[in-house]
């Protein structure tokens, strides 16, 4: 039940078919007594900009989901960009603060990290190697430098992608030992795959992992299906490893939470 002290949270992007966050979020602030809701909203590109400034006008707006078409121009819409998103170069959460400003900030990585650290991986000083340099692996990369890994190699067909993602985590991330690296995985704590390659079937690995160390942490930010081919090769060489899945039930609690909503697991989403 939505009464008119509720707090809102706007999902907006095009079309809304797939988006879960309301059937997820809302039946959790139900359960935990908070008179709050997570509201779908249809948003074309097409005037987006005055959309957006009129929705951060109302007073019971706490926030806003942001994705799909809106993930890169709702940058020049905020006052702040946390380092994530701005390592990204695309946010999906805006938190209206105390004093009307708008933050953005970015969740991929925070979700992956989240998940990481919940399987009892510790990123502290770990040697990262990052397959594709596109917006998830970019905000993954952020996440992992802000949790103090100490070295993240950048693979990517492109080097010019994985040179440009390099120069902006050192920017904020001076300490790490960030840049573009061979497809060799020896001597990595932990190896991701960043691309979309096994979504398709047929689709080749993103890495072969033949010379992988077996205490390697393996993981995938592909969704379906759930153990890709490539966290299949990993598992048979005895790695650890984690599902894209993972990732994404993590991004319930640290959105919520960025939202000001504490105590989620996503366990509770699962």
């Amino acid at each position: 039940m939505i009464t008119g002290r509720a707090t809102l949270i706007a999902h907006l992007g095009y079309p809304t078919d797939t988006f879960a966050s309301s059937s997820l979020c809302n039946p959790w602030f139900d359960r935990n007594g908070f008179d709050a809701a997570v509201i779908p909203m249809s948003a074309r590109a097409e005037g987006y900009p005055d959309l957006f400034r009129s929705l951060f006008s109302l007073t019971n707006l706490r926030g806003a989901l942001v994705t799909m078409p809106h993930k890169v121009s709702t940058m020049e819409l905020v006052d702040e960009v946390s380092p994530a998103a701005a390592i990204a170069g695309a946010t999906n959460a805006v938190v209206k603060r105390e004093d009307g400003s708008l933050l953005a900030d970015q969740f991929d990585g925070a979700g992956f990290v989240r998940a990481l650290v919940r399987k009892g991986f510790d990123p502290d000083g770990k040697r990262v190697m990052i397959i594709g340099t596109g917006g998830v692996g970019s905000a993954i990369a952020a996440s992992l430098a802000a949790a103090r890994v100490g070295e993240i190699s950048l693979v990517n067909r492109h080097s010019a992608s994985s040179e440009e993602l390099s120069r902006r985590l050192k920017q904020h991330y001076p300490d790490v030992d960030a840049g573009p690296g061979t497809r060799d995985p020896r001597g990595f704590d932990l190896i991701v795959n960043a691309t979309s390659l096994g979504t398709q079937i047929g689709d080749p690995l993103p890495l072969d992992l033949d010379a992988v160390d077996s205490s390697a942490f393996v993981a995938d930010v592909v969704n379906k299906p759930g153990l890709t081919p490539f966290l299949l090769s990993a598992r048979e060489r005895g790695c650890t490893t984690q599902v894209g899945r993972d990732m994404l039930l993590e991004m319930v609690p640290a959105y919520l939470a960025f939202f000001g909503y504490e105590g989620a697991t996503a366990d509770e989403f699962a």
